[in-house]
């Protein structure tokens, strides 16, 4: 049984214009998108900027509203609820944000801030807060004597850890990690990946990671989708995108860099630029900038099928695409 999965999800925005600021089109940032994570199981979710990602993940964690669709977690359907209703889901679902310096409050003492979704959920008598509070500093690398610090004497790592202690104070099933390591150097990026990994293992917890690095979310995903203007464009196990099925996921593997001089790699260069969400193209998004695209590309919208075991991609020419494969 999947702890999260999400049915035909929609979350369009208004594009409002003239005098009297009347919605004269939307921003189409998630365009039926339908996925599912088992307990422990990691999801990479990987794709460029702009494509929908964080949309995405705010609208499964309810910080926006979906337009359409189901997103059910442990079979309940979370999306149609109000605020009251959705309490006791949030002690199961966290977040890592992608900031971690916007995503702390300045004026809270980092103590403060790791307690606080304790004290809302009311999971530990007051006279075990500090204690549980200081467990979850040593527990990311941290020590008990910051618990008086204000996130402004940390570092960027260090911000990331304070907020990773807060989404697994209430030891959630679901954590939505969102690009947690884009900000940070890469030795800390890499201790924070450890950290995230340990905490899976001690935890038990899922994962929807996020990321631009389809390497990092290789070595981090037991499964992976690729997401292209708002839609999920193929999805299969981690070691399965070592031969992607897709055009996009096709360059998307073709421009991650070898740590080898010698190793000559066939680049697939995408031509163009994104078309913009809010007028995307008919039939299959991706075809303007697709090197296989034909007229049908530009009529009939594909779907998502399921091309070998547990692999989908939805692509009207996928035999062309493995042609390419080394």
């Amino acid at each position: 049984m999947s702890l999260l999965t999400i049915e035909n999800l929609y979350k369009y925005f208004p594009v409002r214009g003239g005098f009297l600021m009347r919605p004269t089109g939307h921003i189409q940032a998630v365009h039926n998108v339908s996925l599912g994570v088992a307990p422990g199981e990691t999801l990479g979710l990987v794709g460029e900027s702009g494509c929908g990602k964080t949309t995405l993940a705010r609208t499964i964690i309810r910080l926006l509203k979906p337009d359409s669709g189901k997103t059910l977690f442990e079979g309940h359907d979370i999306a149609p609820l109000s605020p009251r209703e959705l309490r006791p889901f949030r002690a199961k679902m966290q977040m890592i944000f992608q900031d971690p310096y916007a995503s702390l409050n300045p004026r809270m003492s980092v103590g403060d801030i790791i307690a606080e979704p304790i004290i809302i959920h009311k999971k530990i008598p007051r006279r075990y807060r500090r204690q549980r509070v200081c467990e979850l500093l040593e527990l990311v690398g941290l020590s008990p004597e910051d618990y008086s610090r204000y996130p402004h004497e940390f570092s960027g790592g260090q911000r990331q850890r304070v907020g990773i202690a807060r989404a697994i104070s209430l030891e959630p099933k679901l954590i939505i990690a969102d690009e947690p390591v884009s900000a940070l150097d890469v030795s800390i990026a890499a201790q924070i990946i450890n950290l995230l990994q340990n905490l899976q293992k001690e935890f038990k917890t899922a994962f929807l990671f996020i990321s631009h690095d389809l390497k990092m979310v290789k070595h981090m995903s037991h499964r992976i989708a690729v997401m292209y203007l708002g839609e999920i464009v193929e999805m299969g196990p981690s070691d399965n995108f070592l031969t992607p099925l897709h055009p996009y996921s096709l360059a998307l593997t073709a421009a991650i860099p070898i740590p080898d001089p010698q190793t000559k790699k066939r680049r697939l260069i995408l031509s163009g630029e994104p078309p913009s969400p809010q007028n995307p193209p008919p039939g299959c998004r991706f075809h303007p900038r697709c090197p296989y695209a034909e007229e049908i590309c530009r009529q009939e919208h594909p779907s998502l099928k399921e091309c070998q075991p547990g692999h989908w991609a939805a692509c009207h020419f996928i035999d062309k695409v493995k042609k390419q494969l080394p």
